[in-house]
Formats: structure tokens, C-alpha cells, sequence
């Protein structure tokens, strides 16, 4: 049996969050979907995701930081991260963050998936 692959996806716009979920569901991914944490770390950690989709401009902290944040933990660090974005001129001024894929919103669903889906079998081989 093929073990499911497990997505975090950190998004504050519910129905942004409903597409992304329905999108991996519907092609066998399991999804848990949160809108913030309080310390991203120790949530990726108790949550173990495969790879993990996190929009930009959240409420408190952008994803960005949640990114470095990740990235720079040896626990967490192996873990591909997407970054989401309404706002292309912003992200590109700042940097990408270590994040292993920055796509900008609007999204292409299927665009998005063969990417994601890209990204775990080049992170898991």
C-alpha cells in the first residue's frame, strides 16, 4: 500500500483554504489545513506534513517567516515549502525565504498540483 502523502497548508482566507484542500483531496493527499501558529515549528513537528503550502500575507506574520523559520530548524529544514502570492512585486523585493517554490496568485489548480506533486517525488526519492 502507498502511504498517503500528508500537506500542511497554512491559509487565513477560508475559501482559499477550501480550494487548496479540495484540490489535494481529490487526488488522494491527506490535508490538514490551519490558519496561523504560534510557533510554526513546533507545529510542523507535531503535524508532520510531506510539504507544506503557506500563503504570504497572513494575519500577524506573513508566510515567509513561517518559511525562514523552517527552513533554518535541522527538524524542519527537509521539508518543501510553497509559498503562496497575491502580491509578486512585494515577495520579489523581499526574497523567496529559502522556500522551494513561490507561486503567485492567481493560481492555475492544476498548475499547482502538478507542482506540489513535482516537489514530493523529487523531495522523496
Amino acid at each position: 500500500m502507498i502511504l498517503q502523502k500528508h500537506l500542511l497548508i497554512v491559509e487565513d482566507n477560508e475559501d482559499i483554504a477550501e480550494v487548496l484542500k479540495e484540490i489535494f483531496t481529490d487526488n488522494g493527499y491527506r490535508v490538514t489545513a490551519i490558519n496561523e501558529a504560534a510557533d510554526i515549528v513546533q507545529t510542523v513537528q507535531e503535524i508532520n506534513p510531506d510539504l507544506i503550502i503557506t500563503d504570504y500575507i497572513l494575519s500577524g506574520i506573513n508566510g515567509g517567516e513561517y518559511c525562514s523559520q523552517i527552513k533554518k530548524n535541522p527538524l524542519t529544514a527537509h521539508i518543501p515549502v510553497v509559498i503562496l502570492s497575491g502580491y509578486a512585486k512585494v515577495l520579489e523585493s523581499l526574497g523567496s525565504y529559502g522556500a522551494d517554490l513561490v507561486m503567485y496568485k492567481p493560481f492555475d489548480n492544476d498548475d499547482l498540483y502538478e507542482k506540489v506533486n513535482k516537489l514530493l517525488v523529487e523531495t522523496h526519492k
